[in-house]
């Protein structure tokens, strides 16, 4: 999608310089001899006046000023800052379609129509004699006194091989037919019949079963629809119409019942992992990052209080209703088709692998998968609560099925303070996997090849760009294994 954008810009203003130099060519170099071909009335006419009087002028200034737009805002920096502003501006794209239907109807693109009667470069005699224009010197010599036949009531189109043709007409044009909506109709049904799609599914709201305030300012939101399916790794779009009319934003499905005791957690583990097929119960996590989500979190903190409890059916509170669009697809489906799988977290990026986790602790052996390695790097200590249950749990049961290799989970604090805060004796499994820094990606891919020799190991990263970058490129680098990684990004920016 940006590499798209990005094309459209570039060729937007190669367009633009070029037609910038028509409208000027169209003052400076006015001509009488072929009025239908001149945007310009006379010569020396205002270029701005030719720009903002017509409608292709006008509509391609107002073009160029809606790109403008989308792409500024489209910026990490101003979609960092201020989401709405890049939502609202992006979706000025509709304006943009509108205004090139109408931009082509200006009629300044023209053809000719009369080309046999007046091929392109043809000597048309009249025309030459009255302008006072030198004569080709095929026709200076006379012609012979008794032609051996008539000569023809027209002129022949070529003289002497092809030479010198003549023309019999004056030159006509017309402006082209509009063609821009056979471009753009097609791709608009279908955009059209994906949004009616996309809201038939998701008209109906979600039951909202419980809220979750995690540390580190995390939201964990579980819900339930009717018919919902999802696989591990997939995300799905909410739009809460009182946080935001138009605004919706994307969460991945964590499939996570995480915050619980364990005891709790594995008396409702099989209601929230296993759903009916008319039910389903699926949970996400929010980091809170922006006004969209800092509006969303006040409106579910009004109506809940800010423990686990998780209320029956018949006692539901007043949640605002929320609405979903999705499952949509993700790379991070394709962990568990590797017979190795490597993945990469930071922070709140962990939630893509959070549902794979869970999947895993609900049957691993059904996958392809033999070998996990999870390494989540965050700055606060408290941020592995997020799933700290979750990767216990996890832990134990391969341990109990004499797979303890199964999975190589690796914690990294990348910052020391508050250290001493670290979980306590429930979660020692988590404590001797902790490391305090950041991963030494080479050496880890360098154990990783060397213990998994000429397989191909998938890796997946969702977290900040500099992290991904490195793993980028160290997954194309070469190794003495005949070891080869699979790059693959998850990213919502």
């Amino acid at each position: 999608h940006v590499t798209c954008g990005v094309t459209i810009c570039v060729f937007s203003v190669l367009h633009v310089a070029a037609h910038l130099v028509n409208v000027l060519n169209f003052s400076v170099n006015y001509t009488e001899e072929f009025l239908a071909l001149n945007a310009a009335n006379y010569r020396g006419e205002d270029p701005r006046k030719l720009l903002f009087t017509t409608v292709p002028g006008l509509t391609g200034v107002l073009m160029v000023l809606v790109l403008f737009l989308m792409c500024t805002a489209s910026t990490y920096a101003i979609r960092l800052s201020n989401y709405d502003i890049f939502w609202y501006t992006h979706n000025l794209f509709f304006v943009f379609y509108v205004l090139l239907l109408v931009h082509v109807s200006g009629g300044v693109l023209k053809y000719q129509t009369n080309l046999e009667e007046h091929p392109p470069g043809c000597f048309h005699p009249n025309t030459t004699l009255q302008e006072d224009i030198p004569v080709p010197g095929i026709f200076e010599e006379p012609f012979p006194e008794y032609a051996p036949e008539p000569f023809p009531a027209e002129p022949e189109p070529f003289v002497q091989n092809n030479v010198v043709r003549i023309c019999t007409e004056e030159p006509k044009f017309q402006s082209h037919f509009p063609e821009t909506w056979l471009w753009i109709s097609g791709p608009l049904c279908l955009y059209c019949a994906e949004r009616l799609y996309r809201y038939i599914r998701s008209y109906k709201p979600v039951t909202i079963t419980s809220v979750i305030s995690h540390p580190s300012n995390v939201l964990e939101l579980r819900m339930r629809k009717e018919n919902f399916k999802a696989r591990p790794g997939q995300y799905i779009i909410l739009h809460c119409p009182r946080v935001s009319a138009l605004e919706s934003h994307p969460f991945t499905l964590t499939m996570s019942v995480s915050g619980l005791g364990e005891e709790m957690f594995l008396n409702l583990f099989h209601f929230f992992q296993c759903p009916t097929d008319t039910k389903a119960t699926f949970g996400v996590h929010l980091k809170i990052v922006g006004d969209w989500t800092e509006r969303f979190r006040d409106l579910l903190l009004l109506h809940s209080s800010q423990d686990t409890e998780i209320l029956p059916n018949f006692q539901q509170r007043n949640y605002p209703k929320l609405y979903i669009d999705g499952p949509f697809g993700s790379p991070s489906e394709e962990s568990l088709n590797y017979e190795v799988s490597l993945c990469v977290a930071g922070g709140i990026g962990v939630t893509p692998f959070a549902s794979i986790l869970n999947t895993l602790l609900d049957d691993w052996q059904c996958y392809k998968l033999r070998r996990l390695y999870f390494i989540w790097v965050c700055r606060e200590i408290q941020s592995f609560r997020w799933f700290a249950d979750l990767l216990c749990m996890l832990h134990n049961k391969l341990w109990q099925e004499n797979r303890p290799d199964y999975i190589n989970i690796q914690l990294y604090l990348s910052q020391t303070d508050g250290i001493q805060k670290i979980i306590g004796e429930k979660y020692q499994v988590l404590n001797s996997r902790l490391l305090i820094g950041r991963p030494r990606w080479k050496l880890l891919f360098d154990e990783i090849a060397k213990c998994n020799r000429q397989k191909t190991v998938g890796v997946f990263c969702c977290g900040p760009n500099e992290i991904s970058k490195v793993l980028h490129k160290l997954s194309n680098s070469s190794n003495s294994y005949g070891t080869r990684f699979e790059y693959n990004k998850e990213s919502f920016s």
